[in-house]
């Protein structure tokens, strides 16, 4: 039975409309925010109600032993050292996707959130440096300048309502480039005495996986063993094996499911219904799996166990801290305590937002930011609050008391940033419209996803020269092309400045009429009446036969001669053509897939959900120009 409209999300073999990596990633980040809380409060609520019981629970030591070889961690340092590598796997993961396929495959767009991820570090550092000069705390710089990235999308979804898209995303990237220096910092100067031949292991292995990589090898547990190879050589050099996470990450490839990947994937299944043997299942399974990259498979069965388990068990290991009256006196007078706050509160919005600005001004505008200044602004605030990599960090600097002012310090971010973050969304909500609206959006160009612009040539309804313009590909024997078009028709009538593209994209391994009825609607073009058949042919996707469409031709009163010689001759196969070349090159696997204004839309195609992303569209267009 086919959903009903209202609920239509488009997930079947026809369709491209599930959520986006990126929109699922933050998904799970935001929702993660939340466990990651409660598991900070365990811990709080654990170490003072049993101190002692929290202490020696912590410092247990786990052994795991392979003949006269064996490695013995205290269960603290397995998590942070052991599951942790997991957390960075899913950071470089989601960095690689952006790389390949994201807002970075513009390579310029790397520059600002580099320089911004970069500035918002190094400010941060100095100010702590600069609060703890003389103090014999110095070395607990690292704890002062990593955002975690978690906690940031989770205060954004509650402190930054009608903040833009955008602004998610670019706190995503700037967290990428957080990270990816961070570890760096633990690497080379929170590590131990390296110890070079374990070193000169962990980084042969990683160039077995490379060499993996470059021969197409595909099997998972030869890159998970050589994954775990590495991170015991790095534990063994002195080098925090968390680094060997990221590392991977960044070497994941990620690529959108071409059509050709899904036409074989279908054409087993078909092979697999005829003859349900064993052997066709796995092939089936193969089959689906290799159109899918690794990037994505990997992200969709790790990235929830990071952050529901991972992340917010290392909160339980590392968060707790015996907290009295005169404790907070002491941490809040300590400049420890004061420098990280510092770093944090002031430190990473002014090294964000100023670094932003100088590089707008450096480049003379080529280099903007995706948002506007008031949401940069916002960001920034949410950019100061530090917990995973922070505390990572500050159990590596210190120990006893100055470890306790360091997590209170730390701690005490959470409700800072929230705060700095509603004080700005609250004078950005007093602005006057048309400036607040500014403010949030800003005027930089977005990226197009659309490789063929509209042109005259293609099939339009509505105004020539509307604010937006919806482009999509689909198919007439496709079930939710049907479901989704009175959604377009309603979206038309709603908005005056809108403009409507149908793009043919007949998916012939899985609908053997597509073809034919493009073929048709291209017919009903040359006498005219495009959008009569169109209509007809969504209205009616069980009687797409050649006798059906002549008797098509017929209802809207076509010249059926000159159609069914249109037919015959294929005129419209050359259009239809252009189309599938034109999808291909957008990476248009499946139907119905939408562009609002250039920009892919992502997600469900219900009224809601199109009147979103069309009035947001509206409203970038009204700010640039």
């Amino acid at each position: 039975m086919s959903p009903e409209p209202e609920a239509y999300t488009g997930q079947t073999l026809c369709s491209s409309g599930s959520p986006s990596p990126l929109r699922a990633f933050l998904r799970t980040e935001t929702a993660g925010a939340a466990v990651l809380v409660a598991a900070a409060l365990a811990a709080l609520l654990w170490a003072n109600a049993a101190p002692a019981a929290y202490t020696s629970f912590w410092d247990t030591r786990l052994s795991v032993r392979f003949g006269t070889y064996g490695i013995s961690l205290g269960l603290r340092e397995w998590v942070n050292s052991g599951l942790m590598t997991f957390f960075f796997f899913v950071v470089g993961l989601e960095a690689r996707r952006e790389f390949d396929m994201g807002e970075l495959r513009e390579r310029k767009r790397l520059t600002l959130p580099l320089v911004a991820g970069l500035s918002g570090m190094i400010v941060p550092i100095a100010l702590y440096l600069a609060v703890n000069a003389g103090h014999g705390s110095e070395q607990g710089w690292g704890a002062a300048m990593s955002t975690d990235t978690a906690f940031a999308l989770g205060v954004l979804a509650v402190a930054g309502r009608g903040m833009p898209p955008g602004l998610r995303v670019f706190i995503l990237l700037l967290s990428v480039v957080d990270d990816f220096l961070a570890l760096g910092v633990i690497a080379f100067a929170y590590s131990d005495r390296i110890a070079a031949p374990a070193l000169v292991v962990a980084i042969g292995t990683l160039a077995l996986v490379l060499l993996g990589l470059r021969l197409g090898v595909r099997h998972g547990s030869v890159y998970a063993l050589l994954g775990v190879v590495a991170w015991v050589a790095l534990l063994e050099s002195g080098v925090d094996p968390v680094v060997i996470g990221l590392a991977l990450g960044l070497l994941t490839y990620a690529y959108p499911a071409s059509r050709a990947d899904l036409e074989h994937a279908s054409g087993l299944f078909r092979l697999f219904r005829e003859q349900p043997t064993p052997e066709l299942e796995r092939s089936v399974r193969v089959g689906i799996a290799s159109a899918i990259s690794p990037n994505d498979r990997l992200q969709r069965i790790y990235h929830p166990w990071t952050s529901y388990a991972v992340v917010p068990l290392f909160a339980l290991a590392n968060a707790g801290i015996e907290i009295s009256s005169d404790q907070l006196a002491r941490a809040f007078t300590s400049p420890v305590t004061l420098g990280i706050l510092i770093a944090y509160v002031l430190g990473k919005p002014l090294g964000i937002v100023g670094a932003c600005a100088l590089t707008t001004l450096a480049s003379r505008g080529r280099l903007r930011l995706p948002v506007g200044w008031g949401a940069a602004t916002a960001g920034g605030a949410l950019c100061g609050v530090g917990f995973t990599v922070s505390l990572l960090i500050a159990t590596l600097a210190f120990h006893g008391a100055r470890l306790n002012e360091a997590k209170l310090g730390i701690l005490a971010t959470l409700v800072c940033s929230f705060l700095a973050a509603r004080l700005v969304t609250a004078a950005i909500g007093i602005l006057p419209p048309a400036l607040r609206l500014r403010s949030v959006l800003g005027k930089a160009e977005t990226i197009v996803d659309l490789a063929v612009p509209v042109d005259h040539h293609d099939h339009i309804r509505g105004p020539h020269h509307a604010a937006v313009t919806v482009v999509e590909y689909g198919d007439y024997e496709c079930p939710y092309c049907g479901q989704a078009e009175p959604v377009v028709r309603e979206l038309l009538a709603d908005f005056g400045d809108l403009r409507y593209v149908w793009r043919h994209l007949p998916l012939t391994d899985v609908h053997i009429h597509a073809q034919l009825a493009a073929e048709a609607a291209e017919a009903a073009a040359r006498q005219g009446r495009f959008w009569e058949m169109h209509d007809l042919l969504l209205s009616h996707q069980q009687a797409l036969r050649i006798e059906d469409l002549h008797a098509h031709a017929a209802a809207i009163g076509l010249d059926t001669e000159r159609f069914e010689r249109d037919m015959r001759a294929h005129t419209g196969a050359a259009r239809i053509a252009e189309h599938v070349e034109s999808a291909d090159l957008s990476s248009v696997a499946g139907t119905p897939t939408f562009f609002i204004n250039g920009r892919r839309h992502h997600g469900a195609y219900d009224l809601t959900s199109l009147t979103a992303a069309v009035r947001a569209a509206r409203e970038r267009a009204s700010v640039a120009t």
